[in-house]
């Protein structure tokens, strides 16, 4: 997503979850609120994305849920991130202490994969989500990449439209990147029939 406008006072989760109004898109990044706009083409993928992967999950009957608004927060940290797509385990949930109230995850064995779809803001995904998301255990991370926007150390050079898949292994994320012609792979949907670029493009053409 792109961010539009930061707010600079520093706050807590707490109060973040106080303010945060009902409409618009807002995430906390270490005690700063920003606000996320969306482009069309990031939405296109994003729905694309949901869609086939809720169908997936529906015909594997996975014990999937799909929020659309629910946040991601690190521990030990006044950060609330609002994932593009964000897959949870539904039986987890009653472990989850903040769920109930406020739509909230803490812990990384509830969430099975997170995707992140990038605009402009690459080094929040390929930084401080990375870290974060591999700090709670998160089994599965996508970074979809559809500009080429990254540095050439995340997705090689010459840059080019990527979708790298951080799958954790003994406790630590291991990439595997995909382009264009790519049939993409994922641990979590292990028969996901897709090409990287059928998802640069949000459509099955």
């Amino acid at each position: 997503m792109n961010i539009s406008e930061a707010i600079p006072k520093h706050i807590t989760f707490d109060d973040f979850l106080q303010w945060k109004p009902a409409n618009g898109c807002y995430e906390l990044h270490e005690g700063v609120i920003f606000e996320m706009q969306p482009t069309g083409k990031h939405e296109e993928i994003v729905e694309f994305l949901a869609a086939e992967l809720t169908v997936e999950s529906r015909r594997l009957q996975l014990p999937d849920r799909f929020p659309k608004h629910a946040l991601i927060k690190p521990p030990g940290k006044d950060s609330g991130y609002l994932p593009d797509v964000l897959v949870v385990d539904r039986d987890a949930l009653q472990d989850e202490p903040l769920w109930e109230k406020s739509s909230t995850i803490t812990q990384g064995k509830s969430i099975p994969l997170v995707v992140e779809v990038v605009s402009s803001n690459w080094r929040d995904d390929d930084l401080n989500k990375l870290r974060d998301y591999e700090e709670m255990g998160i089994s599965e991370y996508w970074i979809v990449d559809y500009l080429g926007l990254g540095s050439s150390r995340y997705i090689g050079f010459p840059k080019q439209a990527t979708i790298s898949v951080y799958q954790l292994v003994d406790g630590e994320y291991q990439v595997t990147q995909f382009r264009e012609t790519d049939k993409f792979e994922s641990q979590t949907f292990t028969e996901l029939d897709l090409t990287a670029g059928q998802i640069f493009r949000g459509d099955r053409e």
